[in-house]
């Protein structure tokens, strides 16, 4: 199974946006740090999700930001894409859903606000192992 979206926030009808929302009451785009913590705990009952998370940022990212994420995240990798200012951020996670899954990436990146502070979700997308 498979759960994704290109997010325009000017133009996301309600039932995608309740779709898209947390069980903590976030929108998965702006990341759940609960559900960051969540996933950390890796039950082994919960299924297994590969997330893929596009954003941008304000600022080129440093090379040290993106090996962070491999330190930090264990689980993550950070990559930049040809585009300027894109990055994708993915990797596994095990979640009830693949909001969930979603919510807890983006949430590793709000709990760890020193590899960008200033981002901007523009796609998500969870595929059931």
């Amino acid at each position: 199974m498979t759960e994704s979206a290109k997010l325009n926030p000017h133009d996301q009808r309600p039932a995608d946006a309740v779709r898209w929302t947390c069980p903590h009451g976030v929108h998965a785009a702006r990341g759940c740090v609960a559900c960051y913590h969540a996933s950390a705990r890796d039950d082994p009952a919960l299924p297994l999700w590969e997330v893929a998370v596009w954003f941008t940022s304000v600022r080129p990212m440093p090379i040290r930001a993106l090996k962070d994420v491999r330190r930090l995240g264990g689980r993550f990798s950070l990559h930049q894409p040809s585009t300027p200012l894109v990055y994708l951020l993915s990797g596994q996670a095990r979640a009830a859903t693949g909001t969930e899954a979603v919510a807890g990436l983006v949430g590793f990146l709000v709990d760890n606000r020193h590899i960008d502070d200033a981002f901007t979700v523009t796609e998500i997308r969870a595929v059931h192992s």
